[in-house]
């Protein structure tokens, strides 16, 4: 039997309420409130003074993550690569943004981190430099014992060439410090209902397909397990009765078991931005995939 996963929670999940009405450290309380042992955070978003924290900050958080015993995860950030209209970075310039990243995720303690390049179609193609950003930082991440995971989100499915590309590099270089990031909506096989604080309406649909779900077929994660380093839970709509609107878990979690995957499941929660509603949606999320693990090792399906 393969092991257990871990759980944790992306402060993101709490957009909205946070910063408004949830200080980091009502963050924190939610979070270990659902029993999970992690917490993963954007870079831009949770760390006061970007991309240099004060020594008081920094107490702050190593303070709270002593108090609520959380492990910090996976750190979220950017590469800019159109920070400037007239030009995109040079290759100098957006590995000095990895760099200065990387350096400040295992300043805060993270073990992975998760860059958002720039991308050149609706699909996600990240832009032609990403490579020669990445490889300039290898030797930087292996020094502080941090992966490098981009992710892999909708639109954009297992079997694509963006998924190709990432393979090809790890197994080019042979790195250990660079891996793939699965969001799990890229499994979504139901529409969504709201996006943000907005219900759907038909034109929006129009936009934006990938709202009624790209529906991967959980099978394929098998083929690209060796890869995966990282999971984010995302997730919209789970009912009184813990199921869930959207994602199909119970195929995704015998997938994510019989890989043999016992890393994090980081729940990502994108839906319904309603005054507070993030806190339970999470809560029943952690509810679900935890009855589930349960069944799949009391039973395997």
């Amino acid at each position: 039997m393969a092991g257990s996963f871990k759980y944790g929670v992306s402060a993101y999940s709490y957009t909205d309420d946070y910063g408004s009405v949830m200080t980091l450290e009502d963050a924190f309380d939610h979070i270990a409130d659902t029993g999970a042992t992690g917490i993963e955070i954007l870079g831009e978003g949770q760390v006061e003074g970007y991309p240099n924290p004060s020594s008081a900050f920094l107490d702050r958080w190593f303070g709270l993550v002593d108090k609520y015993k959380l492990e910090p995860t996976n750190m979220c950030s950017w590469v800019d690569m159109r920070i400037t209209l007239q030009r995109n970075l040079t290759v100098e310039e957006g590995a000095a943004e990895l760099e200065r990243d990387l350096r400040l995720a295992h300043q805060l303690g993270f073990k992975f981190l998760r860059p958002k390049f720039g991308v050149t179609s609706h699909d996600l193609i990240p832009e032609t430099q990403w490579e020669a950003y990445v490889e300039r930082n290898l030797d930087t991440a292996e020094k502080l014992g941090v992966i490098i995971c981009p992710e892999i989100h909708a639109p954009t499915p297992i079997k694509h060439v963006v998924v190709d590309g990432y393979i090809n590099f790890i197994e080019r270089t042979g790195t250990k410090n660079f891996g793939l990031m699965v969001d799990t909506g890229i499994f979504q096989n139901k529409p969504l209902t709201h996006w943000g604080s907005h219900q759907i309406n038909e034109e929006a649909r129009k936009h934006m397909e990938f709202l009624n779900g790209i529906a991967v077929n959980p099978e394929e994660f098998l083929d690209i397990a060796r890869y995966v380093v990282f999971i984010q839970a995302k997730f919209h709509d789970i009912d009184e009765n813990l199921e869930d609107q959207n994602i199909p878990w119970r195929p995704v979690i015998s997938a994510l078991k019989r890989a043999g995957y016992t890393g994090w499941l980081s729940s990502e929660y994108e839906g319904w931005r309603a005054p507070w509603r993030s806190i339970d949606q999470v809560r029943r999320q952690h509810a679900l995939l935890r009855k589930l693990e349960a069944e799949y090792d009391a039973q395997p399906w």
